[in-house]
């Protein structure tokens, strides 16, 4: 069976999610942010740098939000939650995923760090800033793009919607959004799936 090492409130709700959507059995292993439990010895052998997501696959750890989710689609292909392999919609499939971790995320956390996160003496505004610049850029060329569109990839849902939705969510969160209505309408809709409700519960 899979085990999905999870803290609420991290990149690990999202292959929670897919799992969810996949609706094959894991077990859901609690890790404790508080007490620093991801960075003790047990966890460190999991994932080498303490940060969360991990899975185990029949005792394989692996680590990467969008690697899992990646991982977890083509293992139940049965599920359709990845376009067929070499397919015009596959290339498109790897190519939001990609953008979504290299193009969309970067941006969006250094505008949540020094806005939110760092302490006060370490934020920069001007790094916050240019985070947002760069992420309203982003926003601004998606609110084209899924005009008309139910989902990112081939009219229907696949991980790619749970990467970008997760990221447009945080996004959300803190504002971004408001002047990107497809963007909202798209992320609410995504959240809106029994998944992910029961992905995104305490």
């Amino acid at each position: 069976m899979m085990k999905l090492f999870f803290a609420a409130n991290t990149r690990a709700t999202r292959p929670r999610w897919m799992l969810e959507e996949l609706g094959v059995p894991y077990e859901l292993v609690p890790v404790d942010l508080p007490s620093r439990e991801h960075k003790q010895p047990d966890y460190l052998r999991i994932h080498p740098m303490g940060s969360l997501p991990a899975l185990e696959d029949d005792g394989h750890p692996m680590f990467e939000s969008a690697a899992i989710l990646m991982h977890v689609a083509d293992k139940y292909p049965e599920k359709g939650l990845a376009p067929a392999p070499a397919t015009p919609e596959r290339a498109e499939y790897y190519q939001w995923l990609m953008f979504c971790m290299a193009t969309m995320e970067p941006p969006l956390s250094a505008y949540s760090a020094h806005n939110l996160f760092l302490p006060e003496l370490e934020r920069v505004p001007a790094e916050a800033e240019r985070g947002r610049k760069r992420f309203t850029d982003i926003a601004r060329m998606l609110e084209e793009r899924l005009q008309g569109r139910e989902f990112l990839v081939g009219g229907r849902f696949t991980a790619a919607d749970v990467v970008m939705a997760s990221i447009l969510h945080w996004a959300q969160g803190m504002g971004l959004l408001a002047s990107f209505p497809t963007l909202g309408e798209y992320t609410q809709r995504q959240l809106a799936r029994p998944a992910a409700r029961r992905a995104l519960q305490a």
